[in-house]
């Protein structure tokens, strides 16, 4: 069992980097990760996180009592830069932020305004925005990831359910969350753009000088 929000000295220097970032196959490109399965409450109660086949797994937030400036330099320390487009949550703070992983994935966070000084986290890995792939690819809710950030600047956090309205005490096991590679090749579709825009000029400085 694992009680949230208790670091021992060695959990925090094993920490080192950082993010744990998964483990993939160098063939196969699988993002391999864990995710809370069941959880106990304050009041004793356990409760089972839902995978559903539509929705994906219920998402728990990690809540800290930090600045959004704060917090926002802690990521940026870390490799994350900012979204420029993505699809914002309600009472979301800003811009998203990403951090690309080993190709073709990428690490998506955002931070919500939770109010009483909280803010959420919220994070999940995807199919990078590189590739058209992010449109419609297989994606998962991540914590252990944000926690190892956490740990190393040494960040108070809880983990909250906001369904059942409730902090989370521990975790007593964890699913085993498998990402596999796309099934078709991933499509950068950034150069594509400019292939695009580059024989269309052609054309039609070829199609004015004909006329």
């Amino acid at each position: 069992m694992r009680l949230c929000q208790r670091f021992s000295k060695d959990e925090l220097s094993k920490s080192g980097s950082s993010l744990n970032r998964g483990i993939f196959d160098d063939k196969i490109m699988e993002y391999l990760t864990k995710y809370p399965k069941t959880i106990s409450f304050l009041d004793g109660l356990n409760h089972r996180i839902d995978v559903d086949s539509k929705e994906g797994v219920e998402q728990l937030h990690i809540v800290v009592k930090k600045s959004f400036e704060e917090l926002m330099k802690v990521f940026a320390s870390e490799g994350f830069t900012k979204v420029k487009f993505e699809h914002k949550q309600p009472d979301q703070i800003g811009n998203g932020l990403n951090l690309k992983l080993k190709k073709p994935w990428e690490m998506h966070v955002r931070l919500v305004d939770l109010k009483k000084g909280l803010i959420g986290i919220h994070a999940e890995v995807e199919v990078s925005r590189d590739y058209l792939q992010h449109l419609f690819s297989q994606r998962t809710p991540v914590v252990y990831e944000v926690e190892a950030i956490l740990k190393k600047y040494q960040i108070d956090y809880k983990l909250w359910h906001d369904k059942v309205k409730k902090d989370v005490h521990a975790i007593i096991d964890n699913y085993k969350v498998k990402l596999a590679t796309p099934s078709i090749p991933v499509f950068a579709w950034k150069p594509m753009l400019f292939v695009i825009a580059t024989i269309g000029a052609f054309y039609g400085w070829k199609y004015f000088n004909t006329i």
